[in-house]
């Protein structure tokens, strides 16, 4: 499709208010998808450290509970 000018493009023929609100609900939905995504990115990563602390932990826990049984010092 061809415009005689940046007035008639801006215009559409007619039908601006459709085709720039489309624009930009398309644009808002896919700025919204991106947020989400990052911030289910950062929450994920933060669960996973949280896991691996947790797993220290408990291998920490049985260590010491090994060497409590067997009589050595921590």
């Amino acid at each position: 499709m061809q415009f005689e000018s940046w007035q008639a493009f801006w215009h559409m023929g007619g039908y601006a208010f459709y085709v720039w609100t489309s624009f930009g609900v398309t644009f808002l939905a896919m700025g919204l998808i991106v947020l989400n995504s990052m911030m289910t990115h950062k929450k994920l990563l933060k669960e996973v450290a949280q896991e691996a602390a947790r797993q220290q932990r408990i291998a920490t826990a049985k260590q010491a509970t090994k060497q409590n049984l067997t009589g050595e010092e921590v």
